[in-house]
């Protein structure tokens, strides 16, 4: 009599991660994305509108965030889009968090990752082995530089792994009118360039806030120039 050889069970808490498009129904096509730009420009709004649109096809996402800047658990933008996530902890293994998921019968089609440039660059490989052997569809939203212009670290593996990588097209501008890309850390009044990498505050002047940013172009960043007036908090800014 031949053998019986049965298959693993996908969701088998000691799996490595979930079986390869296991109960969806789904061709093996995941991917690592990374969506990337300037800080007002709309990622978290972005990451709102794809969970959203995966979520009307009846697909179950898991949302994933590392330091908004709100401090809660969730993936906010000032267009007054908010979601609850889970927030990502320093020395968490995204590929068990998912795994736990599995094993208590819970459906995860597709993740969703908001300031991912805050991730360690062990988790962005975490994310890209979801894509390669769970086949997840894998989206991370994040800046590219610091406030001193160098990458972050979990950007830097992002650029490095990504299946895809794409510069978000809404612009931000510099007070002078050219295109921003540079994310200027501002202490009463002067760009700061020396400090922890991470100090979460928004670009919004406030009475209360010691430490804020403010996009720049190259040429009034390197000259620290943060133009005539205080930014307009009044104009609808994106995040």
């Amino acid at each position: 009599m031949e053998p019986i050889i049965t298959s693993p069970d996908p969701t088998d808490a000691l799996s490595s991660v979930p079986a390869a498009g296991a109960g969806r129904g789904l061709p093996p096509t995941g991917r690592l994305r990374f969506f990337f730009g300037p800080m007002d420009c709309g990622k978290s709004t972005l990451a709102l509108q794809i969970d959203h649109n995966q979520a009307r096809q009846g697909r179950r996402g898991l949302l994933l965030v590392r330091h908004d800047r709100s401090g809660t658990p969730t993936i906010s933008s000032r267009m007054g889009l908010v979601r609850h996530a889970l927030e990502v902890h320093e020395d968490m293994d995204l590929c068990a968090l998912v795994r736990e998921h599995w094993s208590r019968g819970s459906r995860v089609d597709y993740v969703i990752v908001d300031e991912a440039q805050f991730l360690s660059a062990e988790q962005v490989d975490q994310l890209a082995e979801l894509a390669d052997d769970a086949h997840l569809e894998v989206y991370c939203f994040g800046l590219a530089t610091d406030f001193r212009s160098a990458l972050f670290p979990g950007s830097q593996r992002l650029f490095e792994l990504a299946d895809e990588l794409n510069a978000i097209q809404v612009e931000v501008l510099c007070w002078c009118g050219r295109p921003g890309r540079f994310n200027a850390r501002v202490h009463d009044g002067d760009v700061v360039r020396a400090g922890d990498t991470v100090l979460v505050a928004d670009t919004v002047a406030a009475d209360t806030a010691e430490v804020r940013y403010q996009v720049l172009c190259r040429t009034h960043y390197r000259t620290g120039d943060l133009g005539p007036h205080p930014v307009d908090d009044r104009q609808l800014s994106l995040t």
